[in-house]
């Protein structure tokens, strides 16, 4: 259809959309068309309007498809639109006195439906109107002796009235009849039947409560039980229906007997419940026609008297629920056809339906969907059943059993349930069972109550192919999954992966926390991933898992090509996994596709790496790396490749070794293990020296000079930063090229040769911006912000910085935006404007706070003392360079350590005392002059004015 229609399908949160104009779509044109009817003030208007509405249908909707399910949730609903609307002509064209055309209409339309009787009513009186007073009077009897055969009841009081007025007419002639009946009666009919007054109800029905216990220690759902309630008082004239959804366990019945009991008093004539038995363990769902007969009983109808065809049971069961208020609870609901024929449809009734189905037929429905239960909602259920002081004694511990329950209700009344008959259980001991992998289920069993048995009775509802997806992706590698990720894991192309996916969320095994990405609740993926190990055959388990760790790799070596130069490229062999691919058009996709699969990146390289598969293992982590090291996730960039690491060096794998090896150095830098990080590059240069690779040795170099560079290194960093600058050269490497120009560029601002850096800086530039370059441009325009604030030309220097933020922003680097900011703030306090530099100074820390990313945090605080102390704020300006003294300290970033000890030198005597004054100012010079840094003359000028 997208090949046929490549502007009009779309896809949705829902599923597909076919994108229309409304008016090319029938339905559309005649709902609009019966607005407009409605509004209208001229009858003579409105009932065109109506005639129009009318001529948009041609037959019945989706006639020929064979579906039961289409027919019940959108067929049915759309046919009784048309026969409002035909009603709404009949009305309007009888004012109008249009009798003939209503006979002629109406006489077939009451034959194919008799139950009509407000159709009925306009026939009768049009017949009668015109003349053919017999003919009226025959329509009426035909009508009576139907509803009596059908249902057994008397036509309505209003059709009723009709045929006593005709019967009291005595003329003859059509003039005496035309005035012989009340027109404004007949012109305006009333909607449905009035209320029955309570003397003429049935004498068989019978007001009862139904509703199973209600529990005492009702917690954690009040928003839907408000929304519940609401809807139970709400009084609009009109039937209600509720449909709670949710997986097994999730406390549906007990939300909705809860709200039933306080919903009683609305309902005067009865509350009834009956469990339909959807998800029952040896228990066929009821049949509809079995859940008519206990309802019709249930009310006071003889049994003898019960239709046997679920259809007349069901208009047995509406007309004996006329004019009542009544409330229904249908739980346990297997499908929507099951529960079609019970619901109510007399105003002011309420039926609740609970289902782990997502039933979206139902017309009307307030849907009402549960979840899992809140941390502390799951706290205040613990504290409701066991007491508050038993909780808040161990509430870490409570805390972490809640956390193993995953917040299913069921789970947590039943760990409630032994802990009340066990008093001297503990949170600590409960945890210990439920952490012990093959005992949680058995924990979870209580007097016949199961979490198990409740996820078992849910898979044995699914049919084969639904069983076999759900056993797949009980093996997924991490724990979310998206649809392209789902299609490997499944063997099946994308929307065929769809389609069961969807299905799987339909019964509520499977959730979708957005389009599509999908993940199990944690009981659940326990119960899949036990299944799995028992069910599939043997090797699928491994086979799928290696379909999704391909995918995984495939995608994630082609979105790495778009972050930035790579020093290792390599193939992936994507045979298999090539039809899995989802389209990553630029860098902002490709950082949004590794935002959201990082986590399950690692466990990809966890699941290579215990298979023995080093090359994949090294080649995932090397296309890892540079988004974790630009988002701050340095634990994952450590453990990603500590993994490869191990296994490539199982497998005497050189070049892997060396990649992850890099890779390792690199994250060690970010975490100011500066040290290691040299031990560590350097060995990788060593291998990839002895097997001549020299574009991996490029990226050694590459690592070298960042680490030399933070460690004020400076000449050292420069070095490195030239032979790769070097390598790019010979061998065409633009892209390479232009990032080490901008790195040597950075080395020359330290250095304090701002021609030279902004040389490199244009040169950078010049340099085309093809993809993945945009993070340079971003460096060079700071580089150039910050050289201009130093030489005080502050309004280009706000130009450059300006231009280097949006671009940061644009291509999501948070790394470079943190020192962006601090250069804007260093610009805004040498402008003279130290409240707006002092907040750009903290949001650059709050951003390194947010994304874990520390390494510009001590530069941050000594630049940020810098302007506490112009602005005469000296005590916050020797906290700041205190914080930045240690952190540079711990870090062994010697440049940003003797710029804090200058500053603290600096400040007045009231503030740090002479004596630690010229102490900090002889260990900057010291230290500025050991690194040939430039402010190793500032120190020593200032250390020469304090003695």
């Amino acid at each position: 259809m997208r090949r046929a229609f490549p502007d009009v399908i779309q896809t949705t949160a829902g599923g597909y959309l076919a994108a229309v104009e409304p008016d090319n779509v029938d339905l559309h044109r005649f709902r609009g068309l019966v607005a407009r009817a409605e509004a209208a003030d001229d009858p003579a208007e409105a009932v065109v309007l109506w005639d129009k509405a009318l001529g948009c249908w041609r037959g019945n909707p989706f006639s020929g498809t064979g579906s039961e399910h289409l027919w019940y949730a959108v067929s049915q609903p759309l046919l009784e639109e048309r026969w409002a609307a035909r009603t709404a002509w009949a009305q309007c064209a009888f004012s109008l006195h249009r009798y003939s055309e209503i006979i002629t209409r109406l006489t077939p339309l009451v034959r194919e439906d008799p139950l009509r009787e407000r159709l009925q009513y306009y026939l009768i009186a049009a017949l009668y109107r015109s003349g053919q007073r017999a003919a009226a009077l025959t329509a009426f009897q035909e009508t009576r002796e139907y509803l009596a055969e059908e249902l057994g009841v008397d036509p309505s009081p209003e059709v009723m009235e009709l045929h006593q007025q005709i019967l009291r007419d005595t003329e003859s002639g059509p003039g005496r009849l035309a005035g012989a009946i009340d027109l404004s009666r007949v012109a305006e009919p009333v909607a449905s039947p009035p209320a029955a007054d309570p003397a003429e109800r049935p004498r068989d029905f019978v007001p009862r409560n139904d509703l199973p216990r209600d529990i005492p220690d009702f917690t954690g759902r009040e928003r839907d039980l408000e929304r519940l309630l609401a809807l139970g008082k709400r009084d609009e004239g009109r039937a209600e229906i509720a449909v709670i959804t949710g997986p097994g366990g999730a406390g549906k019945t007990t939300l909705a007997v809860h709200g039933a009991h306080r919903l009683a008093e609305c309902f005067p004539d009865g509350q009834l419940f009956i469990d339909l038995y959807g998800y029952t363990v040896e228990q066929d769902p009821i049949t509809a026609v079995s859940a008519l007969g206990s309802l019709l009983r249930a009310i006071g109808v003889q049994p003898d008297t019960i239709p046997e065809s679920v259809e007349e049971r069901a208009a047995l069961w509406r007309a004996s629920l006329a004019g009542r208020r009544v409330l229904i609870v249908l739980d346990n609901a297997a499908n929507f056809a099951q529960i079609s024929p019970l619901l109510a449809a007399a105003p002011g009734s309420l039926t609740i339906v609970t289902s782990r189905q997502d039933l979206p037929g139902v017309s009307g429905a307030q849907y009402i969907a549960l979840g899992m239960l809140s941390p502390e909602s799951s706290l205040r259920l613990f504290s409701t059943v066991l007491g508050e002081d038993r909780v808040a004694h161990e509430e870490a511990e409570a805390r972490e059993v809640v956390r193993l329950c995953g917040g299913l209700p069921l789970a947590l009344r039943i760990v409630a349930g032994r802990m009340l008959s066990r008093p001297r259980w503990t949170f600590q001991h409960v945890k210990l069972r439920l952490g012990e992998h093959q005992r949680m289920f058995r924990e979870l069993r209580i007097d016949g109550q199961s979490v198990e048995a409740v996820f078992e009775l849910s898979y044995q509802s699914l049919n084969d192919e639904q069983r076999e997806a759900f056993l797949h992706l009980g093996v997924m590698i991490g724990g979310t999954v998206d649809l392209h990720g789902a299609a490997a894991l499944l063997d099946r192309d994308p929307p065929e992966a769809d389609d069961l996916l969807q299905e799987l969320v339909s019964v509520c095994l499977f959730d979708e926390p957005s389009v599509d990405v999908y993940r199990f609740h944690d009981l659940l993926g326990a119960y899949a991933r036990e299944k799995a190990a028992t069910d599939l055959p043997e090797g699928e388990a491994a086979a799928a898992r290696r379909r999704l760790a391909d995918h995984y790799l495939d995608m994630a070596n082609r979105a790495a090509d778009m972050l930035g130069p790579r020093g290792h490229h390599f193939e992936v062999d994507s045979q298999k996994s090539s039809r899995y691919q989802s389209r990553l058009a630029n860098r902002t996709e490709a950082t949004t596709w590794f935002e959201r699969h990082q986590d399950n990146l690692a466990s990809a390289v966890d699941f290579y790496a215990a298979s023995g598969l080093d090359d994949e293992a090294w080649q995932l982590a090397d296309s890892l790396w540079r988004h974790y090291a630009n988002h701050g996730q340095t634990e994952l960039l450590l453990s990603t490749q500590e993994k490869a690491l191990a296994a490539s060096r199982a497998k005497g794998n050189e070049r892997g070794s060396a990649a992850t090896l890099i890779g390792l150095g690199i994250a060690h830098c970010l975490s100011g293990r500066f040290q290691h990080a040299l031990g560590l590059l350097n060995e990788a240069r060593d291998i990839l020296a002895a097997i001549d690779d020299e574009r991996g040795q490029a990226r050694v170099y590459s690592s070298l000079s960042v680490v030399y560079d933070r460690m004020g290194r400076f000449h050292d960093a420069l070095s490195c930063a030239w032979k790769v600058f070097e390598y790019a050269v010979s061998v065409g490497d633009r892209a390479l090229e232009g990032l080490q120009r901008a790195n040597i560029a950075a080395m020359y601002q330290v250095l304090g040769d701002y021609d030279k850096a902004v040389e490199f800086c244009e040169s950078a530039l010049k340099i085309k911006h093809e993809e993945g370059q945009y993070e340079t441009s971003a460096q060079v325009l700071r580089i150039l912000g910050e050289v201009n604030t130093q030489q005080d030309n502050l309004e280009r220097a706000f130009s450059y910085l300006s231009e280097a933020l949006k671009l940061a922003q644009l291509i999501g680097s948070q790394r470079d935006e943190i020192y962006i900011r601090n250069a804007m703030a260093v610009a805004l306090r040498r402008k003279g404007d130290i409240e707006a530099a002092i907040e750009s100074h903290l949001l650059a820390l709050d951003m390194g706070e947010e994304t874990g990313q520390h390494s510009a945090d001590a530069e941050i605080l000594t630049e940020l003392g810098a302007t506490y102390a112009e602005a005469g704020r000296f005590e916050e300006a020797r906290q700041a360079q205190e914080s930045a003294l240690d952190l540079a300290r711990k870090r062994e970033e010697r440049h940003v350590e003797g710029r804090a000890l200058m500053r603290m030198g600096t400040l007045p005597p009231e503030v740090v005392d002479r004596e630690r004054a010229i102490e900090f100012l002889a260990a900057s010079a010291e230290l500025f002059s050991g690194l040939g840094a430039p402010e190793a003359q500032q120190a020593h000028d200032a250390l020469q004015a304090a003695v």
